[in-house]
């Protein structure tokens, strides 16, 4: 290949994977191929792009300092004469010493350090002309990185090889982006997800969080951690806002980013989060009603349910799936008598069922699909569901899901969100969802007004519903199934 070296890195096992692999590996690559660069400047070829890499002035001192050490070690490893040698602070370090105290004039600075601020602007660190202040500073700069190595110089020949800079200059400099690594968002991303993983948990956050780091990676124009600012994401901020509620960026665009980036904090993958302190106040939506439904409406919406038939259609394509038509019909009245999310309904599989003492009991759990709060929960079924056959319809199912297609592609969560989708739409298609009600949550506000009208104590309820509890007392005991099987017992049935 006439010399030339071609840079390959794997991808994954998978075209899935190496999409999700892909704009991190690119930035790597071309990290190496910078640092390649400015390394066959450095050896004598000419250099690609003046001022490609540009480094402030103590930077470049640093840089400078670095270097001159990095000979020393080598010359004492070559010749033991070299620590004979003595150094003289006035006569060799006074010219350094004048040079960044400004003494000294521009020619008088040309012939003392010129060389090297050429040959850092041949490396593309720098483009100051001889006369600019920019130019003098990068000259004192490099008196202060000659004296400053010089002294080191001079504490290894005594055998001190401890020795640090006193200069603030060189003590409180930053490293220069490019020395640094990039640290892709989406890879920080998926290593946050994975380690919740191995806890079972971070499911749902997969899917609602990695098309928000997408986006703000097309938004910023790169997928470096390491450069995103605070005025990148409140800029980002902005233009969501534009499109999206107040409540969405806040609870997910802006509170993922957040969490993503403390984490890599709290694992020294990076040095500050830029996000903690990027907030939208978001204002209490003013409601004109209650949230839940009232006993009419859920009669009417149960009703609508009851009643579904598919539309007839001779095309495969556009008739309604067997498993669709059960989500419509069983959905509403299961989430009436529950409590639960429509998506953790429409999750449900043949094997979340069971009888406890004779009961009916239907396990939600997270490996069926999403469950928000991470943990299972039993739920015991009303006496209602029973006589309407729903049981009958459990035991008459094939194994796996009942209310989408079983695949092995996809895992729970995706189809069983769709299914609810396509179930709230129907709803609100059919004109039985009263404004400002939830079609899925309207009947867990329900579920708990009317459990607190027959006086179940609340922490059954949120037991029921996978609500957290309040206080740290709620976490002793157990809500056992009898308890549970007891409390929905006393749920009235709808008349329908």
């Amino acid at each position: 290949m006439d010399g030339k070296t071609e840079l390959r890195t794997a991808l994954g096992p998978d075209y899935r994977t190496a999409l999700k692999t892909l704009p991190g590996a690119v930035a790597a690559l071309q990290h190496q191929i910078a640092l390649g660069e400015r390394r066959a400047v450095d050896a004598g070829e000419p250099s690609v792009t003046i001022g490609r890499y540009p480094l402030s002035p103590p930077q470049i001192a640093s840089r400078d300092y670095q270097a001159r050490l990095a000979f020393d070690a080598e010359i004492r490893a070559h010749y033991h004469q070299y620590a004979g040698f003595e150094v003289d602070y006035e006569e060799e370090g006074g010219p350094f010493r004048d040079g960044y105290a400004g003494k000294l004039s521009d020619d008088e600075l040309e012939l003392l350090v010129g060389d090297r601020i050429e040959r850092f602007r041949i490396l593309g660190n720098h483009t100051a002309a001889k006369g600019t202040l920019e130019w003098r500073l990068i000259a004192q700069a490099l008196c202060v990185s000659s004296y400053e190595a010089m002294a080191r110089r001079g504490e290894r020949n005594d055998g001190d090889f401890a020795g640090n800079p006193s200069h603030p200059l060189l003590t409180t400099t930053q490293p220069a982006e490019v020395d640094r690594q990039p640290v892709p968002l989406k890879g920080l991303l998926t290593d946050y997800l994975d380690e919740r993983a191995a806890d079972g948990k971070g499911r749902e956050a997969r899917k609602r969080w990695t098309p928000v780091f997408a986006n703000l990676s097309k938004f910023i124009r790169h997928n470096d951690a390491r450069k995103l600012t605070k005025q990148n994401l409140l800029d980002w901020k902005d233009a969501s806002l534009k499109t999206l509620a107040s409540k969405t960026v806040a609870d997910v665009y802006l509170a993922s980013v957040r969490t993503v980036l403390k984490w890599a904090v709290n694992n020294d993958r990076l040095e500050t989060n830029v996000a903690e302190n990027v907030r939208i106040r978001v204002s209490k939506k003013q409601r004109s009603r209650e949230q839940g439904f009232t006993l009419d409406e859920a009669v009417e919406v149960l009703k609508v349910a009851r009643d579904h038939q598919p539309k007839h259609s001779a095309n495969p394509q556009t008739r309604e799936a067997p498993e669709t038509t059960a989500a419509k019909r069983w959905s509403p009245i299961l989430c009436a008598h529950t409590g639960a999310r429509i998506a953790e309904i429409t999750q449900l599989r043949k094997q979340d069922f069971r009888y406890e003492n004779d009961v009916p009991v239907v396990r939600i759990r997270p490996d069926a699909g999403s469950v928000k709060a991470g943990d299972y929960r039993d739920v015991p079924l009303h006496q209602q569901l029973i006589d309407l056959g729903f049981m009958d319809f459990v035991n008459r199912a094939a194994d796996g899901p009942l209310f989408y297609p079983a695949s092995k592609k996809k895992d729970g969560t995706l189809p069983a969100r769709t299914v609810a989708g396509r179930v709230s739409d129907w709803l609100q298609d059919k004109e039985v969802i009263p404004e400002g009600v939830s079609p899925s949550h309207g009947w867990r506000h329900r579920f708990k007004t009317v459990g607190r009208e027959i006086g179940v104590a609340d922490r059954t309820l949120d037991a029921i519903q996978g609500h957290a509890g309040r206080t740290s007392g709620d976490d002793y005991g157990d809500v056992t199934i009898a308890a549970r099987a007891s409390a929905i017992a006393r749920m009235p049935r709808y008349e329908f």
